[in-house]
């Protein structure tokens, strides 16, 4: 009788040690998949503010990584920001942690460009990693309209109106600090 019990116990032990280990690859894998480092934000933990698509742009909620910002005002059915949005998803991917590439859909949500000076689309917004207007280098061959404020004269906003190609983009995040 003691025999049997002590086998029984070895079983039990054994199914529970196989049972840990799958939960424990389980948890890697979940992790991996789910919450790589170039996605999540190293304080909050969330990966909402490197997603491409978002329905609202909060500008401080995303100086605060300290990374340059591409903000790309389209929509899904505007051929230019069709043609760009190849471009946009291949950046976002492969700049998660570099930078921050956004998208937004003004047809969707047009309270998201309430904010921003946007008349055309497509229209970008681009922020340093200091969180301040991007001024272009000399080098930049792309036409930029720099919007200040009126009261203050302070440059608030480096817009570029109209389709750009994955090679002005790399060309302008290169300029703003991206490495390669």
């Amino acid at each position: 009788m003691n025999k049997i019990n002590a086998e029984k116990k070895k079983l039990l032990i054994r199914i529970l040690v196989l049972a840990l280990i799958a939960a424990g690859l389980l948890i890697i894998w979940v992790v991996k998949t789910h919450y790589s480092p170039t996605t999540i934000d190293m304080e909050s933990g969330t990966a909402r503010d490197f997603q491409l698509e978002s329905k609202s742009i909060d500008l401080d909620e995303l100086r605060r990584y300290k990374v340059p910002i591409i903000i790309d005002f389209g929509a899904d059915s505007c051929d230019p920001c069709k043609r760009m949005e190849p471009v946009l998803v291949k950046l976002n991917d492969e700049m998660r942690d570099k930078a921050i590439i956004k998208f937004v859909d003004v047809w969707k949500h047009p309270e998201a460009a309430n904010k921003f000076p946007i008349e055309i689309i497509p229209t970008q917004i681009f922020v340093t990693n200091d969180g301040k207007p991007y001024v272009p280098s000399k080098n930049i061959d792309t036409e930029f309209i720099m919007y200040s404020n009126a009261e203050t004269d302070r440059h608030t906003y480096t817009l570029h109106k109209g389709e750009l190609t994955e090679k002005q983009m790399r060309k302008i995040l290169f300029d703003m600090g991206v490495k390669k």
